[in-house]
């Protein structure tokens, strides 16, 4: 009987598990993504706008992010921070799928876009700036919550 008693326990704990795994993740999560406010570089009357000073994103749940460089300057998109505290899925440029474990930097020389495929992994305030262009107003953050 007391044998019987030992395995009934972990037999029933093995029966109950079966499908959870169906029942909890349908699908591949990074691929829902949700689509972002497009970032823009510059505009018609600053070279120095940013379209969004603050994005609010919340961890485990996949963003795309498209950044639009107006050409009027040369745009160095960098978040380091942030870059370390994501799971980066791809990036998409001219064509290209880039697929990193990282982001540097995003180096506009002329007008373009990039589109970041990401999911936050880290709760925090992390900043994204146009590296040389912070004092000039290119600053933003990202608040992972």
């Amino acid at each position: 009987m007391r044998v019987l008693k030992a395995l009934l326990l972990p037999l029933l704990l093995i029966i109950s598990l079966v499908g959870v795994d169906r029942v909890r993740a349908e699908g591949d999560l990074t691929r829902r993504t949700s689509a972002l406010p497009d970032l823009m570089l510059g505009n018609e009357q600053s070279d120095y706008a940013m379209s969004h000073s603050e994005y609010q994103l919340e961890t485990g749940k996949a963003y795309q992010l498209k950044i639009i460089a107006s050409g009027q300057k040369e745009y160095a998109f960098q978040a380091p921070e942030f870059a370390t505290s994501i799971y980066l899925r791809k990036v998409e440029a001219g064509g290209v799928e880039i697929k990193a474990i990282t982001l540097t930097e995003l180096e506009f020389e002329d007008a373009g876009e990039a589109e970041l495929f990401f999911v936050p992994i880290k709760p925090g305030k992390y900043r994204f700036y146009a590296k040389g262009l912070e004092g000039k107003g290119m600053l933003g953050h990202f608040l992972v919550k």
